[in-house]
């Protein structure tokens, strides 16, 4: 990644494009992929990305066990395999791998380099850590820009480590870098982000967890690349030869996931998705251009992870005949079980999985879900296991568990907070041990929810037929915190016509009932031919409190796509 100066020392702007890849989408990604992308073409930068909501808790629970912990082992380990080759070929490596202890990783490397005889300056950024500001917390970090990263990387790291960052900044960082972007540069930092966003989730783009996953061979997909330009215009793609594809509903897709409104808003700037156009640009190669971006919002989101007390769980299998009054059954023995010392918080779901008539005992039976939780794990560990063991032989006919009750484990709290820019000592500790300050952003713009855009004219009634929404809509949906956001998607201008008139607020809490005492917000995309729903509160205190059997709303938008609706044959 050079940096074309002129005379006077400012850098110019390179014609050809910054080629940036992904190798992780998740601590627990597929481990080859840092060898496949360095070996499978051409690169300038390769990013990792580690953490999650869930995996910031993980971590700080290992740091618990071992203050030197906190960081993905897994980098280190595959990085021993692959240290040579991004040397031999000028790829430097942009990774939030450093977790709860970036400079720690940072070491870890550098120990590695010196025993691998491969010459190798690590970087690393800090000022994201604010957990000793948060009492009561297990781990609290703000989310940092990419110009700590573009810091690092402008004096000559090879291999840059971050803690808690924006999943965008590993891109925006690079590009910042190579282009001599400056704060304030919105539309080519939006541009950036936009990338950013779109490769963060690794094979996500490149036809993993895709709604039309029939369109092409997904069975291995390869990790995306973007190329970025000076304008901040960019092409989503691939190494040749790897399987999936992209292509621009592929790329719509990761776009809508994780995302809310038409705001994007990041530390170092927001970006309007509502103005992203996309285009196919060839096989597997698809254009984002015309993004516009705003000056950042004047707080930073900060995660704050806390233990929130134990929970434990038991299945119960229903077999057969007068499966509710099976339930109501096993459900009054425990709670007269549990009545001298019952958990603070309880909750029974039934599932109905069971067929009249099956052929196969399985599909004979329902499930019946307990879940405890209490601040004390006595109230949901030995009193809950010694109750629901104790029914065996003296409950309903058919009586078993998918699995005994065990002890009871801890459970997680993610919750969003928010500080002041100045509140963090943004810093970029170079490999020679300086350290540069980066400054907070100066011009700041509290956001502000964009007026809905005009509708297209609906279509003219006609013949209609009942039918998944699936038939002709895409979705994607994921968390943030306690809220679930689910993106839909069409791929022909007359299914939006159809689409945006047809899919209100209230027929998505219709078609998911889930949804129906919850706050549901709507959000027009009409250049992405999306709608974005945000579910408040449908996830509870967020992942890692397993509040839902799926709580991270993975399947929220397949289970809306399967829903059944009067949708115009034409479309069919």
């Amino acid at each position: 990644m050079t940096e074309p100066r002129e005379g006077n020392g400012r850098v110019t702007e390179p014609t050809a494009p910054l080629r940036i890849g992904n190798f992780s989408g998740f601590y627990g990604d597929r481990f080859d992929a840092l060898h496949e992308m360095l070996a499978g073409g051409e690169l300038d930068v390769l990013t990792g990305d580690y953490l999650a909501e869930l995996t910031m808790l993980i971590l700080g629970r290992d740091r618990l066990k071992d203050p030197t912990a906190g960081y993905a082992r897994t980098f280190l380990r595959q990085l021993e395999g692959c240290l040579g080759l991004a040397h031999e070929r000028g790829v430097r490596i942009v990774t939030n791998a450093g977790g709860l202890n970036p400079a720690g990783l940072a070491d870890a490397i550098r120990n590695l380099a010196e025993r691998l005889g491969i010459p190798t300056r690590v970087a690393h950024v800090e000022g994201d850590d604010l957990t000793a500001a948060h009492p009561g917390s297990l781990a609290a970090h703000a989310y940092l820009g990419g110009f700590g990263i573009a810091a690092c990387l402008r004096e000559g790291a090879d291999i840059v480590v971050t803690g808690r960052v924006t999943d965008a900044a590993l891109v925006t960082g690079p590009a910042a870098a190579h282009f001599g972007w400056q704060p304030g540069e919105y539309d080519r930092l939006a541009g950036a982000v936009v990338a950013g966003h779109v490769l963060e989730c690794g094979a996500q783009a490149t036809g993993g967890n895709y709604a039309f996953f029939r369109d092409a061979d997904v069975r291995r997909p390869g990790f995306p690349l973007a190329e970025i330009h000076a304008d901040g215009t960019g092409v989503i793609t691939k190494h040749p030869g790897t399987g999936g594809l992209v292509d621009v509903g592929t790329v719509t897709a990761q776009l809508l996931y994780e995302t809310a409104g038409a705001r994007y808003a990041g530390p170092d700037v927001t970006a309007r998705l509502d103005t992203v156009r996309l285009t196919q640009d060839g096989p597997d190669r698809v254009r984002i251009e015309g993004v516009r971006g705003e000056a950042p919002p004047p707080t930073l989101k900060v995660g704050r992870n806390r233990l929130g007390g134990f929970r434990n769980e038991v299945v119960f299998v229903l077999t057969g005949l007068d499966i509710e009054a099976k339930a109501a059954l096993v459900q009054a023995q425990l709670t007269d079980a549990l009545a001298k010392s019952p958990p603070g918080e309880v909750r029974w779901d039934l599932v109905r999985t069971d067929r009249p008539d099956a052929d196969t005992e399985e599909t004979a039976s329902a499930l019946l879900r307990l879940v405890v939780r209490d601040p004390d794990q006595e109230a949901v560990g030995r009193a809950l296991s010694g109750a629901a063991i104790e029914l065996a032989l003296a409950s309903y006919p058919g009586f078993h568990v998918l699995a005994p009750p065990g002890k009871g484990a801890p459970y997680g709290v993610f919750e969003d907070v928010y500080v002041p820019h100045g509140a963090v000592d943004h810093v970029a500790v170079l490999y020679d041990g300086r350290r540069i300050p980066v400054s907070p952003a100066h011009d700041t713009l509290v956001l502000h929810d964009v007026a809905e855009p005009p509708l297209p004219e609906a279509p003219t009634p006609g013949p209609t037929r009942r039918a998944p929404l699936g038939r002709v809509a895409g979705a994607r949906s994921g968390d943030k915190g306690g809220n679930a956001n689910v993106g839909v998607w069409v791929r022909t201008e007359d299914a939006w016509r159809w689409l945006v008139h047809e899919l209100t607020v209230d027929r998505f809490r219709d078609l998911l009932p889930e949804s129906r005492p919850l706050p549901v917000v709507r959000h027009v995309l009409p250049n992405l031919r999306a709608l974005n729903f945000t579910v408040e509160g449908i996830l509870g205190e967020g992942v890692a409190a397993q509040h839902r059997f799926d709580p991270q709303a993975k399947g929220l938008g397949e289970w809306l796509r399967s829903r059944h609706l009067d949708i115009p044959e034409a479309l069919l």
